[in-house]
């Protein structure tokens, strides 16, 4: 059983690009990286102070 090769990465890449466009793509990534950012600051927040 073969991996996925780097030509197949790239057309699946060229599939999507012509699906969603560059500019739904550019949102879908900053609505991630924002909901990851909140996230990780809401486990932040969750823990407790051990320093105080």
């Amino acid at each position: 059983m073969a991996g996925i090769s780097i030509w197949s990465l790239l057309l699946i890449f060229a599939i999507v690009l012509l699906l969603f466009g560059t500019k739904r793509l550019k949102n879908i990534g900053s609505d991630l990286g924002g909901a990851i950012k909140n996230f990780k600051k809401s486990i932040n927040d969750d823990k407790p102070d051990d320093k105080k």
